[in-house]
C-alpha cells in the first residue's frame, strides 16, 4: 500500500535530512481532503520539532525527498500539510495488478479462534417483523464482513422458544384454536401461531378492563387476570416436564420454526448453528444455584434469587422467581456459559435492538460478579428502531408490519416500477420475475444497512426503489450497465480470456492480447494522461480493502454500503463523460474496459457483503 511507502520513505528523510530517529509507524499519512489537489496528506507539524524549521519549510525539504524517491508527480503544501499527487503511471499499474484479481479487498485466511455473531433470535409466539429484518440483514452482513477480515465467524441464532409469552401463544390455542392447522386455517404456519398470541392479548386486556372497572387498581389487575395466572401455570407445567403441555408445545413451536424457515429463504440469510433456549435455561438455573452456593448471589425470603449490582450503581436484578421458574436473564446467562465451554470465541456478538442496552450491561456484569473473566468477550451490537411512514410498529396490538408481507410488497413494487421504466423489454417472464426479486430485495437491504447501526430509522418501500440516488436499485443497474458493456465490447471482437482481455480483430495474433498492450502502455505510462475522472475512479478502487478493514472494526455495513453507492456515482459520471468502446485511442479504450472491469468486481464484491445479488442485465 502505497500509504506504507510514504510512511517509510518520510521516516528514512527525516533520518538522512535532519539526523534524527522517526518510528514509520507515527508518520500521519490521509487521505487529502476533495477540495485540494492531492491523493494523500502528510501531517508535517510533529515533524517540525524534529527539523528545528518551520512547518512549511520542513514539507517542502521531505516532499523534494519523496519525489526522488518515489512515483510521486508534485506536491503541495498548505498550512503544515503536505498534500501529495502521485504520477499516472502509479494508477495505472495498480489498475494493471488488480482489475481481474478475484479477491481484492477480501481476505482468504481465517483465524483459529471464532468470533460468534448471534442474530435473529426470534419468539416462537409470533412471525418475524420489519424489526427482525433489521436485525437479520445486520448480522448476516456483519458476519461476511468479519469473514471478509480474516476472521472465523460462526452464526448463530438463538430460537426463544420458551417462556410466558409462548404460554400465551398457547393457551389461547388451547381455549379458541378448535385443533386447527397451518394446511386446514390456509395460513402460513407461524401466521397462525401469532394469530393466538394477539387473541390472547385482546382477551386479557377485556379481563383487565373488567377488574378495573369492578374496583381492582390496574397494577393488580395485571397480575391476577383469569388468562395471565392460568399462562403462569402452564409455564409451570411445561418447566416440571407436563407430557401434554410439551406435546402442544413441540407441536407450535414446530410451526412456528417451520415458518422462520420460510422467512429466512426468502431474505437470503442463513445460520451455521441454530440454538434453542429450552436446551440452554438449565444451564442458567444451575450457574445461578452456584452463585447462591458460594454467596454471590443472594436469596430472598420468597425463596426468589437475586444479584445485587447496587455498588456498581444499578440495582438489584431477578435471576429466578419465586416459583423457581426462569427469566431472560437466567437463560443468557446458561446460554453464555455454554457457548464459551463449547467454542471458546474470542468475541460473543449479540445483535439486539437498542431497548435491550441495559439487559446486555447487566448480562456482562453479572458474569464478572461470578468470576468468568471471559465476560469481557461479550459485545453487544446495539441498533435503533425502524418504522414506516405509517408509525412505529406495535406487534401485540397485531398492527406488525410483517415481514413476508414487506418482502411481497417489495417484488410487487421493483415489478411495477422497472416495468413502467421499460428496463425488462424482452426479457423472459421467468428472467423477469427473478430480476423484480432480485431488486426488491436489494432495495430493502440497501435501504436499511446504509444507515449507522445505532441510528433509528425510517423505511420508506417507495423511496427504496427509485433507480437514481443513494438505492440499491441505481447500484445494481450501474452493475448491470457495466456487464451490458463488457458485452458489447465481446460482441466487438473482444472477450476474457484467463483474466485478461484478449481481441479476437484479426486472429489470434499475440499482439494483439489487452496483457501484451499493457506493457506497452505501462512503457509509454509517462507519456499518457488520466483523465480527472478516470483517476477519481482509481481513487475509490484502490480504498475499497480500507472501508472492508474500517467496517469489520466498527462493526457497520453502512461502511461498505455508503462506501458501493459513491463508486457507483463516480463510475456513472465516467461512464457518461467519457467514450469506452468509441474512444479511437486503443490503449485509452483497453484502460477504460479494464477499469469498468475493475469497477464491476468491486460493487459485485461490496453488495456481496451487503449480501445483496447484482443482475448481470437490467
Amino acid at each position: 500500500m502505497i500509504e506504507q511507502q510514504l510512511q517509510a520513505k518520510t521516516s528514512e528523510a527525516i533520518k538522512k535530512l535532519y539526523g534524527q530517529d522517526f518510528p514509520s509507524g507515527s508518520v500521519g499519512v490521509e487521505k487529502t481532503k476533495k477540495e485540494i489537489e492531492g491523493d494523500f496528506t502528510i501531517v508535517v507539524f510533529p515533524l517540525s520539532k524534529i527539523s528545528g524549521k518551520s512547518p512549511l519549510q520542513t514539507a517542502n525539504d521531505i516532499g523534494i525527498y519523496l519525489k526522488e524517491h518515489l512515483s510521486i508527480g508534485k506536491f503541495n503544501v498548505i498550512h503544515g500539510f503536505l498534500n501529495i499527487i502521485l504520477k499516472d503511471e502509479y494508477w495505472i499499474s495498480f489498475l494493471e495488478e488488480h482489475f481481474y484479481e478475484g479477491r481484492f479487498g477480501l481476505t482468504t485466511a481465517q483465524g483459529e479462534t471464532p468470533v460468534l455473531v448471534e442474530y435473529s433470535s426470534p419468539n416462537t409466539n409470533k412471525p418475524l417483523h420489519l424489526g427482525h429484518i433489521r436485525n437479520n440483514l445486520l448480522g448476516f452482513s456483519l458476519a461476511r464482513i468479519l469473514q471478509a477480515n480474516g476472521q472465523n465467524v460462526i452464526k448463530l441464532n438463538l430460537v426463544n422458544d420458551r417462556g410466558i409469552h409462548i404460554c400465551k401463544s398457547m393457551l389461547a390455542y388451547m381455549k379458541w384454536g378448535k385443533n386447527e392447522t397451518p394446511s386446514s386455517a390456509g395460513i402460513k404456519s407461524d401466521h397462525l401461531i401469532g394469530k393466538y398470541y394477539v387473541i390472547f392479548d385482546k382477551e386479557y386486556k377485556k379481563e383487565i378492563a373488567a377488574l378495573v372497572e369492578g374496583g381492582m387498581k390496574e397494577e393488580d389487575a395485571l397480575r391476577n387476570a383469569p388468562l395471565i395466572v392460568e399462562a403462569q401455570d402452564l409455564l409451570l407445567k411445561w418447566e416440571a416436564g407436563d407430557p401434554g403441555t410439551h406435546e402442544l408445545w413441540s407441536r407450535m413451536s414446530g410451526w412456528a420454526f417451520e415458518g422462520f424457515t420460510e422467512t429466512y429463504r426468502t431474505l437470503g440469510v442463513d445460520f451455521d448453528v441454530v440454538q434453542k433456549e429450552s436446551d440452554t435455561y438449565l444451564a442458567g438455573k444451575d450457574i445461578v444455584m452456584e452463585g447462591v452456593r458460594e454467596g454471590l448471589l443472594e436469596k430472598h425470603a420468597d425463596g426468589s434469587i437475586w444479584a445485587d449490582l447496587r455498588d456498581e450503581g444499578l440495582d438489584e436484578k431477578l435471576l429466578l422467581r419465586s416459583d423457581g421458574t426462569s427469566v431472560y436473564m437466567t437463560q443468557d446467562l446458561g446460554t453464555a456459559d455454554l457457548r464459551y465451554r463449547e467454542f471458546r470465541p474470542s468475541k460473543m456478538i449479540y445483535v439486539v435492538g437498542n431497548e435491550q442496552n441495559y439487559h446486555f450491561d447487566v448480562l456482562r456484569r453479572i458474569l464478572h460478579k461470578l468470576g468468568h473473566v471471559w465476560s469481557d468477550t461479550l459485545f453487544h451490537l446495539s441498533y435503533g428502531m425502524v418504522e414506516l411512514p405509517e408509525g412505529k410498529m406495535k406487534s401485540r396490538e397485531g398492527t406488525v408490519v410483517d415481514a413476508d408481507d414487506l418482502m411481497q410488497e417489495m417484488f410487487t413494487t421493483a415489478e411495477e416500477t422497472t416495468r413502467a421504466l421499460g428496463k425488462v423489454e424482452g426479457f423472459p417472464e421467468v428472467e423477469a420475475k427473478e430480476l423484480f426479486r432480485i431488486i426488491g430485495l436489494g432495495a430493502l437491504k440497501y435501504f436499511i444497512l446504509k444507515v449507522d447501526p445505532k441510528k433509528n430509522m425510517l423505511f420508506d418501500p417507495k423511496e427504496s426503489i427509485d433507480f437514481n440516488g443513494n438505492t440499491g436499485p441505481f447500484i445494481q443497474y450501474t452493475y448491470a450497465r457495466i456487464k451490458s458493456l463488457l458485452r458489447k465490447a465481446e460482441d466487438g471482437g473482444w472477450k476474457m480470456e484467463d483474466g485478461g482481455l484478449k481481441s479476437e480483430i484479426g486472429g489470434h495474433n499475440p499482439a494483439s492480447s489487452i496483457e501484451h498492450r499493457a506493457s506497452s502502455i505501462q512503457h509509454r505510462a509517462s507519456s499518457m494522461l488520466l483523465l480527472p475522472r478516470e483517476k477519481d475512479t482509481l481513487r475509490l478502487l484502490y480504498q475499497f480493502p480500507e472501508v472492508v478493514a474500517q467496517a469489520g472494526e466498527a462493526y457497520s455495513p453502512a461502511a461498505i454500503a455508503n462506501y458501493v453507492y459513491e463508486l457507483s456515482r463516480q463510475y456513472n459520471q465516467f461512464y457518461q463523460e467519457i467514450p469506452v468502446l468509441k474512444e479511437e485511442d486503443e490503449n485509452a479504450r483497453v484502460l477504460r474496459l479494464k477499469l469498468s472491469l475493475f469497477t464491476g468486481n468491486v460493487i459485485k464484491k461490496a453488495m456481496w457483503l451487503l449480501g445483496i445479488e447484482v443482475p448481470e442485465r437490467m
